[in-house]
């Protein structure tokens, strides 16, 4: 078999580094077409000094400084985390605001998938009965019972898709009038009406937490069964401290019980020709290296344009990932007011590192260093591109739930379960997860399509990755090719025509709330 030849990818002309793309990395003395030689040896997907770089000069990748050297670098050089200092972050003041007018594309009409039409509006990929929870309290009654529906109960409803509790760690022993608690219970809220759950609302309760379940779900957060009601139906409840219960059984047979009725509906629905602009998608990475924004966000990038021009939505995330471009983001603003949305985001979250005596560059981890990102500067501009080149027209709070369509920046944590969580109370139908190092990670809730930034890791991970990215960096194919596939791929999951790999494993993270309120 024929070696490949030494490949570096250099992502901008002014640009004194590249990255390695030959699996394995390459040796010392490997010498390019171009006539460079290397110094190190070099890992894959590591920097290469292109140019002789001079103690404190800058090091430039994607044409932003990701860093001052901290010694001379010679041509040929590897270029690591250990010999750069990290530049200051942007400040927040004096950005350019709604300055890049993108140039307006055709409409993309015509794409359809088959979706679940809800009451509201909405519109479901998938068919799920969700089982909402006031309180980590019940956890344990309420896993026992969707064990028991999902042998007992289900297979006798089959166009309901799957029954799922959604845990969290919250709801008593917290500072709930906290200002800041309107975080996690807006966020379990919003989850309880995500659209892949038909607007069948459940709750579980303990009784005496302090998350009762009119607070978490009052009257005008339910959407109206039919819109000639004229009022929601009164909430779907099962107290545990209900002096009916005798016993752990008879709580789960309540559960049980009240299931059926939901069940019964939602078995009642079918699939039918909707629209893509019917979309709600989030965009996500995790496990990240270097060419994350080279070859897999890029492609998501260009598909989350061909979205928009679709009139689907579209949201990107992250907070300290996007941080170090912030005057990329208010620069491709719609409005000023978008802008300053965006900018209050930041400001609030850098208040909130600063009060744990941390900043942006707590981000990175191991496995990012390892794959080749030096900084979390390095890894923002990796990690922006997914939000492609559209006008961004919306901005969500943390638990907010979206209601425009287009491009929308829902301001998260960059954890990946906080941020997944997050996405699904924005209300998402379909998520897109790319990833370098490699990651598991799945939802219950909603489709995970996984992206492999590398050929390598598509392979070893085949049947866990559902696209592989890494064609780009070998130039077997262009960004605009996987972009496209993605784009055909997410139709094709969204009806239920394909399931992802983390649906068909059952594979599934718990969510996380984001609460950055006292805990009691």
């Amino acid at each position: 078999m024929e070696t490949p030849a030494p490949l570096y990818i250099r992502m901008h002309e002014a640009d004194n580094v590249a990255i390695v793309a030959n699996d394995g990395g390459l040796p010392a003395g490997t010498v390019f077409p171009c006539g460079l030689t290397l110094a190190d040896k070099i890992p894959q997907a590591h920097k290469v000094a292109l140019a002789d770089i001079s103690a404190g000069a800058p090091v430039i990748r994607y044409n932003v400084v990701i860093g001052y050297a901290l010694k001379d670098l010679p041509r040929g050089g590897w270029v690591h985390e250990r010999l750069l200092r990290m530049p200051e972050a942007r400040a927040l003041e004096g950005l350019p605001i709604a300055t890049v007018k993108p140039p307006a594309l055709p409409p993309l009409e015509g794409y359809t998938f088959e979706g679940y039409r809800n009451p509201d509006g909405s519109v479901g990929t998938r068919n799920i009965l969700a089982i909402t929870q006031t309180v980590q309290c019940v956890a344990g009654v309420t896993e026992f019972a969707v064990r028991r529906i999902k042998a007992e109960l289900l297979p006798r409803y089959p166009h309901v898709d799957d029954v799922v509790a959604l845990e969290h760690s919250y709801g008593c022993g917290v500072a709930i009038d906290a200002p800041d608690a309107v975080v996690p219970i807006r966020t379990l809220r919003h989850i309880s009406l995500n659209p892949n759950f038909g607007g069948e609302v459940m709750v579980v309760s303990l009784g005496c937490e302090k998350l009762q379940p009119e607070r978490l779900l009052p009257p005008d957060a339910i959407p109206l069964v039919d819109e000639r009601d004229a009022v929601p139906a009164p909430l779907d409840v099962v107290c545990l401290q209900n002096d009916a219960h005798v016993g752990f059984m008879s709580m789960v047979e309540s559960i049980m019980r009240q299931a059926e009725g939901h069940l019964a509906r939602l078995d009642a629905r079918r699939r039918e020709t909707v629209p893509a602009s019917e979309l709600v998608v989030g965009v996500q990475c995790g496990g990240s290296d270097a060419f994350s924004g080279v070859t897999a966000n890029p492609a998501v990038g260009f598909c989350t344009d061909l979205l928009v021009r679709a009139g689907a939505t579209v949201m990107f995330s992250e907070v300290t990932e996007v941080r170090d471009g912030i005057d990329q983001l208010t620069a491709r603003a719609a409005t000023p007011e978008v802008a300053q949305a965006m900018i209050d985001q930041m400001a609030w979250y850098d208040a909130y590192l600063s009060k744990g005596r941390v900043d942006r560059s707590a981000n990175t981890t191991p496995g990012n260093k390892k794959g080749g990102l030096s900084n979390i500067v390095e890894k923002a501009m990796g990690s922006i591109v997914k939000s492609g080149s559209s006008a961004i027209t919306g901005v969500l709070a943390p638990g907010d739930k979206v209601r425009s369509k287009g491009l929308v920046y829902a301001a998260t944590p960059a954890s990946d379960f906080i941020c997944g969580t997050l996405q699904l109370a924005a209300g998402m139908n379909l998520h897109v997860f790319t990833t370098g190092r490699g990651t598991p990670y799945g939802l219950a809730q909603v489709p995970v399509i996984k992206v492999a930034t590398r050929s390598e890791l598509a392979r070893r991970w085949h049947d866990l990755m559902d696209m592989d990215a890494g064609t780009i960096a070998t130039g077997r194919k262009t960004i605009e090719e996987v972009g496209w596939e993605l784009f055909q791929l997410m139709l094709d999951v969204a009806s239920g025509r394909r399931k992802t790999w983390a649906e068909q494993w059952k594979l599934a993270n718990a969510l996380v709330l984001f609460n950055p309120a006292p805990v009691t």
